[in-house]
């Protein structure tokens, strides 16, 4: 068995990209079977507001010191890049907010085993749907979607469970060097940064395997 752990944020437009892209890598690979797929949690910007404030583009502009129109033509790249993998992503109406308690739910959803079913969701929902998915109450609905219990995810929502579990993986992640996201580790050996194209993931995942025998 081979191990692939993938540190991310659901606001990271690169990181849904590459979630795609190393998906139809492992489609490629022939012992797909025997991968075991873990998500970390990142977040870009521990410290970003749950309340937005400014649009995307508007955010773009400011952090980089650039104008809005270079910030919509940056967008308007990444729009490109994300449908020739197949999704959809709306900067215009996109959400910006604080992912934290998005990640502390997917830790909850990884006890029933559906961590990954949620992550995609969240990406699915921040970038394609438009949805607030720092609001408690829009995560809650996302959760029941997915398949989780409603009365122990509003608990969990409600209070600080997981917090612990979140910091850990981030710190993790620190240790190991991973500065920036997607973060791709195969067998605590390779690491590949960024949204690699699908044969660079094929090509790493085959060289591992033979590695591993």
């Amino acid at each position: 068995m081979m191990k692939v752990e993938i540190w991310s944020d659901f606001l990271c437009p690169f990181c849904y990209i590459g979630k795609r892209q190393f998906e139809q890598g492992l489609a490629q690979f022939a012992h797909q079977d025997e991968v075991e797929i873990e998500f970390k949690s990142f977040e870009l910007d521990p410290n970003a507001p749950y309340k937005p404030e400014g649009d995307m583009h508007e955010l773009l502009a400011s952090k980089y010191s650039m104008s809005i129109e270079k910030a919509k033509a940056i967008n308007a790249d990444l729009t490109e890049k994300a449908a020739a993998v197949g999704l959809t992503y709306h900067f215009d109406t996109m959400i910006p907010t604080n992912s934290f308690d998005a990640h502390r739910l997917t830790h909850f959803a990884g006890t029933l085993g559906l961590r990954e079913k949620m992550s995609e969701r969240l990406f699915r929902a921040y970038f394609t749907d438009s949805k607030h998915i720092g609001d408690k109450k829009v995560l809650l609905e996302l959760a029941i979607e997915v398949g989780l219990p409603e009365d122990a995810t509003a608990a969990l929502l409600a209070g600080e469970a997981f917090s612990a579990e979140v910091r850990a993986e981030e710190q993790e992640g620190s240790r190991l060097g991973i500065q920036g996201v997607p973060f791709f580790v195969i067998n605590r050996k390779y690491g590949v940064s960024g949204a690699q194209s699908s044969d660079v993931f094929a090509d790493v995942l085959a060289k591992a395997w033979e590695e591993s025998q």
